[in-house]
């Protein structure tokens, strides 16, 4: 097992990365154990990892860490897929203020306008 400090880890993070690919790496601070740096290939072993991936990504988009798009590769499902799976969990996929809302739904009306009236003129 690797140990590195804090003042390490800023200074270097990527040798930290580097080393948690290979073995886990102890982050201390001021002496003492603080964090555990593990790589996800690291995980690989683990049984449910799928699952576990899964409940990182999801956990992470509904906290507002991650966007759904980088939460789905956590996940390491595709977009359309974590797409489906937060909608049936209930979590939001969206987080429009109302006033917000109303300015996409005025935008999408009006998209829906214009493509009906080329759709006419095309047919006349």
């Amino acid at each position: 097992m690797q140990v590195v400090n804090i003042r390490q880890l800023k200074a270097n993070p990527s040798v930290a990365l580097r080393e948690a690919k290979r073995d886990l790496v102890m982050v201390t601070n001021r002496d003492k154990p603080d964090a555990l740096l593990v790589s996800m290939e690291q995980l690989s072993g683990i049984p449910n990892l799928d699952q576990v991936r899964l409940v990182l990504g999801v956990s992470m988009f509904r906290d507002k860490q991650l966007s759904l798009s980088a939460a789905a590769k956590v996940a390491g499902k595709s977009l359309s897929e974590m797409l489906t799976i937060v909608s049936e969990m209930g979590i939001p996929v969206v987080d429009y203020s109302e006033e917000e809302l109303d300015t996409e739904v005025r935008a999408a009306e009006q998209l829906i306008k214009e493509r009906h009236a080329k759709q006419k003129a095309e047919a006349a």
